[in-house]
């Protein structure tokens, strides 16, 4: 596998605003990171002044490489997060990355599949893809916010909640058999809850479709030097996520 250019970027904060509850959206200029960028690759973002250590990892949901800007989705889930919501157009925010391995952006039809905050890196993925479909999952519709980002970049949308307020009611799976079935897709990328994606793999498997996983774990240094991320694959190797990944075959780290 090639290795990942890590580089440090002190970018600047063009916007941060808040676009659901808990989850914010922010947008910074960094233009070799936007050159260098490829979807289902993250970075490790410095929070100054929330007395951390270990920088955040945020998957890259988007990167302009003509307008030199990054965009990042955060949910804000403890000190690093909430301190981050502070920033404002014009603050330097360090950024560390592109890091890991990403997802297959050759040419074909895909099925992206995501939920909650794994619809970030797939938004990526759908804008660079030539022809997609996109699969997206929520408890409710008010999470389901992602659809106004997806709606330019997929051929077609397809909407599951669990409570049935917008589009199935429902979790993802439970659509997927009826999508694959029409053998318009090449593969299947997806990010979520990990139980989702297991279940998406299993789905996949049975009808044949190559499936494309992005797994998330507690990355510290991003780097897999602090070996926090490992995992075993299903051929006994050990992996690190944050280098081998996130991005893997479903068949490499699920049974």
């Amino acid at each position: 596998m090639p290795e990942t250019k890590k580089e440090n970027h002190i970018t600047e904060v063009i916007e941060n605003v808040k676009v659901s509850e808990g989850v914010w959206h922010i947008t910074v200029k960094a233009p070799k990171l936007a050159q260098a960028a490829k979807p289902g690759q993250f970075v490790q973002v410095l929070v100054e002044g929330a007395g951390l250590l270990l920088r955040r990892p945020l998957g890259i949901a988007g990167a302009d490489a003509e307008q030199g800007t990054v965009e990042l989705f955060y949910r804000v889930l403890g000190k690093g997060t909430a301190k981050l919501t502070g920033y404002r157009a014009g603050d330097s925010l360090s950024i560390l990355g592109p890091l890991g391995h990403g997802f297959d952006t050759s040419a074909g039809n895909v099925l992206i599949v995501g939920g909650g905050m794994g619809l970030a890196p797939t938004k990526f993925l759908a804008e660079r893809l030539e022809h997609c479909e996109a699969l997206l999952g929520g408890r409710n519709a008010g999470e389901l916010f992602w659809t106004k980002y997806y709606e330019p970049a997929t051929e077609a949308m397809h909407i599951t909640t669990d409570d049935g307020s917008m589009g199935t009611k429902g979790f993802t799976v439970a659509v997927l058999p009826e999508l694959l079935a029409t053998g318009k897709y090449d593969r299947v990328a997806v990010c979520g809850p990990e139980i989702m994606m297991k279940k998406t793999f299993e789905i996949c498997r049975e009808q044949g479709v190559p499936c494309e996983v992005s797994l998330e774990k507690r990355m510290a240094c991003g780097l897999g030097a602090c070996l926090s991320c490992n995992i075993d694959s299903t051929d006994g190797r050990r992996l690190h996520v944050c280098q081998d990944g996130p991005v893997f075959r479903g068949e490499e780290v699920f049974a």
